[in-house]
């Protein structure tokens, strides 16, 4: 089989992710209730809007750090208007903490994630690592995760993960395109991208997915366009159609 480049996603398809960002969002909605208990305040609206601020805020500057806590601010600034209640500085600075603590999560690995990288790398292919958001965070969780053994040296971090910076990416490295796959769980910053550049794409998708990433996709694929549910799955799915491809094209 010809050696092919593989690009992984890093949160919500190799190590879980959205469920602490739910788990704080909760939080939030609590203390949220707790300041404003007696205005009558919807909490299923009060959780809407701040997923409205938060949406606003990445598609203007992409995986910043600061977006989520300041969606969390802006949300009870918003509220404290509405009903006519004083800012107070030590809500908005706890609210700033509450947010900022998703990043220090401890690292959980999605199931056999271990295993499909040691599988992929035992078959001659170049794992590459392609994730969106803060360098420094994003080091962390792939420091803690174990992960520097597949990708030292091909690792791949930007704030705007999108069509225009994977393209230069492939230009770049080099990759060549008929032998090149994105595995992510985003269909706007991972799928769409990848088939947008003319390369293979394998769609897993996340336990828990937001608002960022429910898009539809209506590019043509190129190549290969597999949607798989568990990442052990993906050795042999890049195996078939390799050897289907080969085959084919021996013809």
């Amino acid at each position: 089989m010809t050696k092919q480049t593989i690009l992984f996603d890093l949160d919500d398809t190799l190590i879980y992710c959205n469920k602490y960002f739910d788990l704080v969002i909760e939080q939030f909605a609590d203390q949220m209730e707790t300041w404003f208990h007696g205005y009558h305040l919807s909490i299923d609206e009060v959780k809407k809007r701040q997923a409205e601020i938060d949406l606003e805020r990445v598609l203007v500057s992409g995986f910043a750090p600061d977006h989520f806590p300041q969606s969390f601010v802006d949300t009870y600034e918003y509220y404290s208007d509405l009903v006519g209640r004083a800012h107070r500085p030590e809500e908005i600075e706890r609210l700033r903490e509450l947010g900022a603590s998703v990043y220090g999560h401890s690292i959980e690995p999605y199931p056999y994630m271990e295993e499909t990288l040691l599988e992929l790398q035992r078959d001659g292919h170049e794992l590459h690592l392609y994730t969106g958001g803060d360098p420094t965070i994003q080091m962390r969780k792939i420091t803690e995760a174990g992960l520097l053994r597949f990708f030292a040296g091909r690792i791949h971090v930007t704030r705007h993960k999108n069509i225009e910076f994977l393209e230069g990416l492939i230009r770049s490295e080099g990759f060549d395109r008929p032998n090149t796959w994105m595995i992510g769980n985003s269909l706007r910053t991972d799928i769409i991208p990848a088939l947008t550049c003319g390369i293979h794409a394998i769609f897993m998708p996340a336990e828990l997915e937001w608002a960022y990433n429910q898009v539809e996709v209506t590019v043509e694929p190129k190549g290969a366009y597999l949607t798989l549910s568990s990442l052990h799955l993906i050795p042999e799915s890049i195996r078939t159609y390799s050897s289907f491809t080969f085959k084919t094209n021996s013809e």
